[in-house]
C-alpha cells in the first residue's frame, strides 16, 4: 500500500481555513488544480456518501465520495471511485489543528492506495507535490502566508 504524507503550517485561524475548505464541493475556489465541481444528484456537500465530481485545469474528471466529515476534528476524509491515475482503493484525510503559539494551524493531507510497483514513486510524488502541497500553497497564499 502506497502512502503520502504532506503538512505545513498556515498563518491563519484552524477555524478560518476549515472555514475554507469545509465544503467538500468548495475545491474550485481554494484549489488552483481544479477547473470546476459538482454534488452528484443534488445532495449536500456535507452529506456523508455524497459524490463530488470535479474536473482539472487540465481536463481530467475525477469523482470521489465523502466518507468523513467532522467539524470537531475539523478533518474530511473522502475516497476516489475514478480517476485517470493508476490507482485503487484511496482513501484521504484533510486534517487541520490549531496552533496555539499564535494564531495559526497545523494543517496534515495524507493518504493510502494500492498501485502498480512501477507506478508508486511517481504517483506519490504527484499527489504530495501537486494536489496536498499545491492546496496548502494555494490556501498560505489566500490567507497573507508565503
Amino acid at each position: 500500500m502506497a502512502r503520502v504524507y504532506v503538512s505545513s503550517v498556515i498563518e491563519a485561524p484552524a477555524s478560518g481555513v476549515w472555514e475554507r475548505v469545509r465544503d467538500f464541493n468548495a475545491l474550485p475556489r481554494w484549489h488552483p488544480r481544479i477547473a470546476e465541481s459538482h454534488i452528484e444528484n443534488g445532495e449536500p456537500s456535507d452529506k456523508i456518501g455524497c459524490v463530488r465530481n470535479f474536473r482539472l485545469q487540465n481536463g481530467d474528471l475525477i469523482r470521489e465520495k465523502l466518507l468523513a466529515l467532522s467539524d470537531y476534528d475539523l478533518s474530511c476524509t473522502y475516497g476516489i471511485l475514478e480517476s485517470p491515475m493508476a490507482l485503487e482503493n484511496y482513501v484521504a484525510t484533510l486534517r487541520l489543528t490549531p496552533v496555539s503559539d499564535g494564531d495559526r494551524c497545523f494543517a496534515e493531507w495524507s493518504a493510502e492506495f494500492d498501485c502498480a510497483v512501477e507506478v508508486e514513486e511517481d504517483l506519490v510524488t504527484g499527489i504530495g507535490s501537486n494536489v496536498f502541497q499545491g492546496g496548502f500553497d494555494a490556501l498560505k497564499r489566500h490567507f497573507g502566508g508565503r
